[in-house]
């Protein structure tokens, strides 16, 4: 999620659970340390691309990091703040605590992946029932958040985490309605998917990508699952095929571990550009839901070195043209578009 929904909800815990004197210390540290974990982002080389997507929601958001996280923010922000506030160490642990163990619980609520269960397994947990940014989500806790803290009041806080609880149950029915539909689309194609993902697109819990997998490859579809679900009907594109797709790529060399590697980031959804034999999709995400196009990906040389590695770039494609089919998808208005009967 964002830094500024993961500070929110950070402090909408710590602020429910303190004294009305305490609400500013609960506050401050507990936002603080919801956004203490992406300081992961700072783990990164210059020469090995691949090593942010590895270290980027591993340790610092396993659940198991938790108390260790807590203790590290609470250490700090005691010497900082909670001595002139005249707040003990052990309330400036819990407040740390409790907002550190916000972050990754709602990093895994989008689709990115974070693992969870890290050093024990290096699973990306991801429940697909909110975007990374969701300003429906976020806005309304940002405004309790601010009027628990300007009127001492932590039952406004409570209120906020029933917004949370609502809001996360509202993705879930969502995700459930659009994979039915998934399913639905996939048995009208003749089609036994081996596997198949419901996705919330930027911003919204509204409009949907969904992706399923077939033996040959992957077909994508949108959905704008309002109370009558319309379905905008996607594309096919074939999987990747390293012996057919790529004849050229020395399996020893780091290239190829790279591969490997993004393999595993991406879960295995990964297609080749059917424009440029030498870029390999990540296939599950596009700005718009049924386009079977990538929002990164990785480029491979064939001039390479055996220990050379691959080149990521982003794809974030957000043109005008691009921009428009998304907001006319959002709000129904595409021309093209097929309704579909609740499942």
């Amino acid at each position: 999620m964002d830094p500024l929904s993961q500070g929110v909800l950070g402090a909408t815990i710590p602020q429910a659970l303190s004294q009305k004197k305490h609400i500013l210390a609960a506050t401050v540290f507990g936002a603080l340390s919801g956004m203490a974990p992406d300081l992961d982002t700072l783990i990164r080389s210059s020469t090995d691309p691949l090593m942010s997507l590895e270290f980027h929601r591993q340790f610092t958001h396993s659940l198991f990091f938790i108390p260790i996280g807590g203790l590290i923010c609470a250490m700090v922000f005691y010497v900082i703040w909670a001595k002139r506030w005249q707040i003990s160490f052990k309330l400036t642990y819990l407040f740390c605590t409790l907002g550190y163990a916000t972050h990754g619980l709602l990093d895994a609520c989008t689709s990115y992946g974070t693992q969870l269960l890290w050093p024990f397994s290096n699973e990306r947990f991801a429940w697909n029932t909110i975007s990374i940014i969701d300003p429906l989500f976020t806005v309304p806790l940002v405004i309790l958040a601010v009027f628990t803290v300007r009127k001492k009041a932590p039952a406004l806080a409570r209120i906020a985490l029933c917004w949370i609880i609502a809001y996360q149950s509202l993705g879930i029915f969502q995700n459930y309605r659009v994979t039915q539909i998934g399913e639905q689309l996939a048995q009208q194609r003749g089609h036994s998917p081996i596997r198949m993902e419901a996705k919330p697109t930027f911003g919204n819990i509204l409009l949907w990508k969904v992706i399923y997998e077939i033996d040959e490859g992957y077909f994508t579809d949108g959905v704008r699952a309002s109370a009558t679900p319309t379905i905008y009907p996607g594309q096919f594109i074939p999987k990747l095929d390293i012996d057919r797709d790529l004849p050229w790529l020395d399996k020893n060399s780091q290239q190829a571990k790279d591969l490997a590697r993004f393999e595993w980031f991406s879960k295995g959804f990964l297609a080749v550009d059917p424009n440029n034999p030498v870029r390999v999709i990540d296939m599950r995400y596009s700005l718009v839901p049924n386009e079977a196009t990538g929002m990164w990906s990785i480029w491979l040389d064939k001039k390479a070195s055996p220990t050379d590695h691959i080149v990521m770039r982003p794809d974030r494609d957000t043109s005008g043209p691009r921009m428009e089919t998304f907001k006319k998808m959002m709000w129904n208005e595409l021309d093209l578009i097929t309704p579909l009967s609740t499942p």
